[in-house]
């Protein structure tokens, strides 16, 4: 990944944050030590509510950071993801999921379409007012089924794109709302369309949080024309 791109993750910014704030605790910690040694213990007292203030602001900022890991900011209209499909069997595909950083993963689906779901975060108005963009991430990929009674019995593939140990921004709002007061939806967005051999797809995320999908030219002249005619 490109380390300007790392550095404007906002879960990079959180963890760099707490590292700074750890590191002025520590010194806070050192000129603790000196001012008790040389008995100026209201100096001391001062010095010991700095590390404490800082360690307690780096203990949130890198709680924030671990938990906002895979979330991006979300632009006027931000690239999330190409996806390339190639069919194994009848309503078998392997699709291969391409990241703007240059990272790649492959699965395989059942179904006759691809859908991609996302996680978008918005925040009150006071960040907003702070110029906070929304945030989102991935969230899952799987098959779809065009006729309802065959999504109802038929395989399903879903596969998971967030954090692998579950330790995240959503099931911190899950678990405690109260104590996300600044977020003020979070939210999932979902697209999906027809799978076809060699096709490909662009997806990008709107800045109201929808999540828009385009075929490329020879993609969309397949699905209009799945027979060759």
């Amino acid at each position: 990944m490109n380390p300007i791109e790392v550095l404007r993750l906002p879960a990079t910014v959180l963890l760099v944050l707490a590292a700074i704030l750890l590191l002025l605790c520590l010194l806070q910690l050192v000129t603790l030590r000196r001012r008790l040694d040389a008995g100026a213990r209201l100096a001391a007292c001062w010095h010991a509510l700095l590390c404490v203030a800082c360690f307690a602001l780096a203990v949130l900022f890198g709680t924030g950071g671990w938990a906002l890991r895979g979330y991006r900011l979300l632009g006027e209209e931000t690239p999330v993801v190409d996806i390339d499909a190639h069919i194994l069997s009848p309503q078998r595909w392997a699709v291969t999921l391409s990241w703007p950083d240059g990272g790649t993963r492959r699965v395989d689906l059942a179904g006759d379409d691809w859908r991609v779901e996302a996680v978008v975060l918005k925040w009150k108005l006071p960040a907003l007012l702070a110029g906070l963009p929304p945030l989102y991430r991935l969230d899952r990929i799987d098959g779809r089924y065009d006729d309802p009674a065959q999504e109802a019995s038929a395989p399903r593939t879903v596969v998971g794109l967030g954090s692998a140990d579950g330790f995240d921004l959503l099931d911190l709002r899950r678990k405690y709302p109260r104590a996300l007061p600044m977020v003020d939806a979070v939210y999932g967005s979902g697209t999906f369309l027809p799978l076809v051999d060699g096709g490909h797809y662009s997806v990008s995320l709107a800045r109201d949080g929808a999540l828009v999908a385009r075929p490329d030219a020879a993609t969309q002249q397949r699905i209009s024309s799945p027979l060759g005619g």
